[in-house]
């Protein structure tokens, strides 16, 4: 350990004599090359798991019962892991990212470098219904952070080097360097400025490098795409259409469904509740196992049988054509339900591998029916479901850009990146007249935590309260004599004095103007009490209160310093205009630079 200070303080001093250009630099390429490892070490982890497991089970199928309890035991693993060891919450790892970036200071916690690649390998491994990325992500941005952190750097280059954890993860994972760097710019809304995109590309690239070393070079779904034809650009505009309303199901359904297991008390009855119910849908949609990408590897080479031959169905999917359509609706509508209470449940997992697998199963449903009921249609049905997958991914994390080139990356699709780009763009456009928030950004929103690219917002929302309520208002007790409360206004450099009772609960102010004319007249110490000149205050801020709520009560009573109190209503102390205005000042300062 003194070891480990010493050098930590040597690099320390090294890094205060280099260019901050050229370390950032350096430091981008080590976030890198540490994010890609970690990517192919989740990756490698989740299909040994995955594998074992059905080589010890069989096949997956609807006639298999160890595939109903496998999910709940891959559950219950994460759980106890969760508990017992990490003994911190883990999950919905880029709502985490961007929490940490807005009320952090950009700082995660060190053991995020590894703990959420051991949940999530459990959870995926044994059939959690969920997918690795957004742990990767919550990997990649801790990695970076915490480099950050041990060189001391600045709140600027901290955000930078967890960004480029970020890109280096997505990069990773799904060798799309370009992605990584636009998901971060997209959804994790760090600033586009050429100080910020150049270590972001050399991250990514770098851990791009890594995965194209220990992986190779393919590509992540191998597929039978073909060029695009012009006259089924409709077709495309209708799937983003499409793509936009199973958004919405997709990201209403999901916070529905975790309000619900909120209100259930207890650590086991989630579990045993989750791990049910995902048993008994991936027992009867076997297709719902796990990440999903095998059935979406089928889909694009034309084999649309092997999703459905696993099923308990195949004599109805077999006898009727229609039964196909019904049980990839089925699909559509299960899939969220397995995905929402595997995470509730107690499971690690993201939504990214969901959103491709729904998007993937639209784009073919749309392309099945379309040929079906008009038999001289010849769409493409692994062009859809390419496309299918960019469009829904658009629209359920608000991520146009991050979605079309993506999925051009990790298909090779660059031949349909004009039916990407209008599926995706409709789908987006429609989905945010529903729904301002993507499903990463509307948990953060909701309380007032969510830090944008408009940057009076940004600054805004790195603003705390309570680190800047003023304690040097001496508060009177309710009861005490003006004689008691002029030797107050003799100690204090304040025209304003709080009103406590005895369980120094706040119960009104004192104005020094309203008690002005009686302060010289010694005949009224002893018989007038602070009531007779103690007023309600214009508005009062409670303690852990959004900023943005605290200056709209400002604007509205006109006041220069509120009372704060905490949520049993105990005075705190005072918070003023003017320190707040300060306060934003040199924050947007180091903000901007």
């Amino acid at each position: 350990m003194p070891n480990t200070q010493l050098l930590i303080r040597y690099l320390t001093t090294r890094v205060k004599r280099v260019n901050e250009r050229q370390l950032m630099l350096v430091l981008s390429v080590i976030t890198g090359l540490l994010s890609g490892l970690a990517a192919v070490l989740l990756k490698h982890t989740v299909h040994f798991v995955q594998n074992n497991l059905v080589g010890l089970a069989g096949r997956i199928d609807g006639s298999n019962l160890l595939y109903f309890a496998y999910p709940a035991l891959g559950m219950l693993l994460t759980v106890l892991f969760v508990r017992y060891v990490v003994k911190d919450n883990i999950s919905h790892g880029v709502t985490r990212v961007l929490y940490a970036i807005s009320r952090k200071d950009s700082r995660l916690p060190r053991h995020h470098v590894y703990t959420s690649i051991v949940a999530s390998s459990m959870t995926i491994g044994f059939g959690g219904s969920v997918g690795a990325e957004a742990p990767i992500v919550l990997t990649g941005s801790a990695i970076g952070s915490n480099i950050g952190k041990m060189l001391r750097l600045n709140y600027k280059n901290i955000t930078l080097l967890l960004a480029c954890g970020a890109a280096g993860a997505i990069g990773g994972i799904f060798k799309a360097p370009l992605a990584g760097v636009i998901f971060t710019l997209e959804v994790l809304m760090i600033d586009i400025t050429l100080s910020s995109i150049v270590p972001l590309l050399v991250s990514a690239v770098s851990a791009t490098l890594v995965s194209y070393f220990l992986l190779g070079s393919d590509v992540e779904f191998a597929n039978a795409t073909q060029p695009y034809a012009m006259c089924n650009l409709p077709y495309y505009l209708l799937l983003g259409v499409l793509c936009s309303m199973v958004g919405l199901y997709f990201t209403r359904s999901t916070l529905f469904i975790e309000s619900r297991f909120k209100k259930i008390r207890g650590r086991w009855s989630k579990l045993l509740v989750g791990g049910s119910i995902l048993g008994v849908v991936v027992f009867i949609f076997p297709a719902l196992y796990g990440e999903g990408y095998g059935v979406l590897t089928d889909l694009l080479n034309g084999d649309s049988e092997a999703v459905f031959q696993s099923s308990i169905f195949p004599d109805s999917i077999e006898s009727s054509t229609w039964f196909i359509f019904v049980y990839l609706l089925l699909l559509l509508v299960f899939k969220v339900v397995a995905m929402s209470v595997t995470n509730s449940g107690g499971g690690v997992g993201g939504t990214f591998g969901p959103t491709l697998f729904l998007g993937g199963i639209c784009g073919f449903f749309l392309a099945k029916l379309v040929n079906t009921l008009n038999q001289a249609a010849t769409l493409p049905e692994a062009n859809f479901t390419l496309v299918g997958m960019g469009g829904l991914m658009a629209a359920v994390m608000h991520s146009p850009l991050t979605a079309i080139f993506l999925i051009a990356e990790i298909t090779g699709g660059y031949a349909l990146l004009l039916p990407l780009m209008l599926t995706s763009v409709t789908a987006y456009a429609i989905i945010c007249y529903f729904e301002p928030h993507s499903i990463y950004t509307k948990r953060l929103a909701q309380t007032g935590d969510l830090r944008t690219q408009n940057k009076d917002k940004a600054v805004l929302t790195l603003l705390r309260t309570d680190k800047l309520v003023e304690q040097d208002f001496n508060p009177v007790m309710a009861g005490a004599t003006l004689g008691e409360l002029v030797k107050m206004v003799a100690k204090s450099r304040r025209n304003v004095f709080p009103v406590i009772d005895s369980e120094k609960r706040l119960v009104g102010i004192v104005l020094l103007d309203d008690m002005r004319k009686d302060m010289f007249n010694p005949e009224l110490y002893d018989t007038t009490t602070v009531e007779s000149y103690m007023t309600s205050p214009p508005d009062v801020v409670v303690e852990n209160e959004s900023m943005e709520a605290v200056l709209e009560k400002f604007e509205k009573s006109g006041a220069w310093n509120l009372p704060v109190v905490s949520s049993e209503n105990a005075y705190v102390g005072f918070v003023s205009k003017s320190k707040i205005f300060s306060a934003y000042r040199n924050l947007l300062v180091r903000f901007s630079s």
